[in-house]
């Protein structure tokens, strides 16, 4: 599949505040896009837009979790660019399961913020990507959707729901033309993994992840995982038979 460059594109970044959303809209804008810049936190993007360029930057500050705010969100992107050409679903939250005060409202808000919001998303801007002469759709999973981890129940549940939405939208919309891919990183050093209590095996910067999915995208790759040396041994693990799996967790894994 041939390459194409992010130069000059149309591109909306969703949880663009902090993290790997932020890095990947300036590693975005360091190549030449145009970057419309979601989240809640508006002045967050606002500063994200001086700093890249309030000429590259576009801010678009919503609740990723209203599906009607993200049909007035890609209105807006038309109104105000004309169109888009590729989309970057990064929203979402970590909140780890306590099996012994089991709590069905975590998962709520889990599987609202995490996939529902990219569901919304995808309602939202079809019809602009099949306008596109280059139409991309890129959704931000994990590695924990390759197999469970212990307290994961949650976000882990929702992350293998969007790997599995982005596989079967890379088949359903091949003849639409759009290229569908799913990032599955490792660890990355963000404000969410800061709070992780447990190791956290070759964990990188988030500069760093950005490069590694911009290529992936201009690369048109269906997975983008990394780091190689984490996720690849990860995913070879998930083909364990379970009992196994299910033992090398148990052992490895530090459990409050």
């Amino acid at each position: 599949m041939s390459r194409i460059s992010v130069k000059g594109r149309r591109v909306w970044v969703t949880g663009a505040s902090t993290g790997i959303g932020r890095a990947v809209t300036v590693e975005l804008v360091r190549r030449g896009a145009t970057v419309i810049v979601s989240a809640r936190n508006e002045p967050a993007l606002t500063e994200l837009a001086r700093e890249c360029g309030e000429d590259r930057v576009i801010v678009l500050s919503f609740d990723v979790t209203d599906r009607r705010a993200n049909q007035r969100a890609a209105d807006e992107i038309h109104r105000r660019l004309g169109g888009l050409d590729l989309t970057f679903f990064n929203a979402g939250i970590c909140e780890y399961v306590d099996v012994r005060k089991f709590d069905s409202a975590l998962f709520e808000r889990t599987m609202r913020t995490n996939f529902l919001s990219m569901v919304y998303g995808i309602e939202a801007v079809l019809p602009l990507l099949r306008q596109s002469p280059s139409p991309q759709l890129v959704g931000m999973s994990s590695t924990v959707a390759y197999g469970g981890l212990p307290r994961a129940e949650a976000y882990g549940a929702s992350k293998a729901a969007i790997k599995n939405l982005f596989e079967s939208l890379h088949i359903d919309l091949l003849s639409d033309g759009i290229s569908v891919s799913v990032v599955c990183p490792g660890f990355v050093r963000t404000p969410l993994t800061d709070r992780n209590d447990f190791p956290m095996p070759f964990r990188i910067k988030a500069d760093e992840a950005a490069k590694r999915i911009v290529d992936g995208i201009e690369a048109k790759r269906p997975e983008i995982h990394f780091p190689k040396r984490f996720s690849l041994p990860f995913k070879l693990l998930t083909l364990l038979p379970s009992r196994w799996y299910i033992g090398w967790c148990a052992k490895i894994v530090t459990q409050p």
